[in-house]
């Protein structure tokens, strides 16, 4: 989101043709590195790295690294997507943020970072000294037209949305969480002109504006993750302490196999393994059910709030490509349920169109950071 550019914005000035995204996630990083051409971002490489291997673990585990990790993993896999540029965006993950929404009184423009920094106290944990922070106000629905009815609040006073309260998105990250990412940056000798929060790198590239309300769902290896728009703005977020890991580990205990035979046998059959393969459907099956009972619950605190439903929901992330995962969420959810492409926002090779809609869940938060650093170099 461009408002979090006054915090994140580095000094960088040298505008080059080609940039990279970067998602560092809990069991793998992904890079892409894209670049303007006749009026469009065109993709030039990409790659993903698991992390397992990094600490002496297996493939698709989560992890925890230390810097020195990171930056080795970092230098691995840019080398070996053979990137040519150090101009960059970075995400962070949703985990070392806060996000919330608040609201307060209509106040005058000259007020309003005072009022909202006040009142954000309350939500923030620390001392406001040891985060960065912003906020965004969120439009009413009411400023928004429509074709078939614009709002004109100078010719109905009742209509006036003045004194109205403010509705406001408030972000908040630990200044360690960013000391340290841009310690790896350092090591790595990128050049970062920002370091994003996850979820709006996502947003970017796998949510088209539209009036209809979506939610973005985004299972990973240790957390799902859920995002819920209205004409293109955040209004809810939320996090399940579950992934594809903990359904991995479930089948690994279940039917006494290793971690890698789990998670091939996950991989190949899924939901859809058949008869033979009747309880690793039902183990598979558990752990889902947890999270959707999970998600429609959230899903509920927003219908209940709002008065509104959604009209589809975005799956993204490695986790949602488990064979027969689309079929469960249409019974969970009784909504439209679409696969995120964002590859589709790049020019590629048609020839590896079935490539790119296949990976493309994985690396929506990548090509969301390289879309917003592409975009802010022309």
């Amino acid at each position: 989101m461009d408002f979090l550019n006054k915090i994140f914005s580095s000094l960088f000035s040298k505008k080059e043709k080609s940039v990279i995204g970067i998602d560092i996630g809990s069991s793998a990083i992904k890079v892409v590195q894209i670049k303007k051409k006749r009026g469009r971002a065109v993709l030039e490489t990409y790659g993903e790295l698991a992390l397992g291997p990094y600490t002496g673990i297996e493939v698709g585990r989560a992890t925890v690294l230390p810097r020195e990790k990171i930056i080795e993993a970092l230098k691995d896999i840019l080398r070996e997507s053979k990137t040519t540029t150090l101009s960059c965006g970075i995400a962070l993950p949703l985990s070392s943020s806060l996000i919330t929404f608040i609201s307060i009184p209509h106040v005058p423009d000259k007020q309003l970072s005072d009022v909202v920094s006040i009142e954000a106290r309350k939500y923030i944990p620390v001392p406001m000294s040891e985060v960065m922070f912003d906020y965004s106000i969120i439009p009413r629905e009411d400023n928004f037209s429509t074709d078939d009815q614009d709002v004109d609040t100078k010719k109905d006073p009742n209509k006036s949305t003045e004194k109205q309260p403010m509705d406001v998105l408030v972000v908040a990250i630990h200044n360690e969480y960013i000391n340290n990412y841009q310690a790896i940056s350092s090591g790595v000798g990128l050049q970062p002109a920002f370091y994003e929060i996850e979820i709006f790198s996502s947003i970017r590239a796998v949510v088209e504006q539209g009036i209809q309300a979506v939610m973005v769902m985004d299972m990973g290896a240790q957390s799902t993750k859920l995002y819920i728009l209205e004409r293109g703005l955040l209004r809810a977020s939320h996090i399940i302490n579950r992934g594809s890991q903990d359904i991995t580990l479930a089948i690994s205990k279940s039917l006494s196999l290793t971690v890698n035979e789990a998670e091939n046998l996950k991989r190949s059959f899924g939901l859809q393994g058949g008869p033979e393969y009747k309880e690793l459907t039902e183990v598979i099956t558990v752990n889902l059910d947890y999270v959707f009972y999970e998600a429609n619950a959230a899903l509920l605190n927003y219908q209940k709030k709002y008065s509104k439903n959604i009209s589809k929901v975005v799956l993204t992330g490695g986790g949602v490509l488990l064979r027969g995962f689309t079929d469960l969420a249409k019974i969970s959810f009784q909504t439209e349920i679409v696969y995120a492409n964002p590859f589709g926002k790049l020019e590629t090779p048609a020839f590896l169109s079935d490539q790119f809609l296949k990976a493309g869940p994985e690396f929506a938060v990548a090509i969301g950071c390289a879309l917003r650093r592409l975009s802010e170099i022309e």
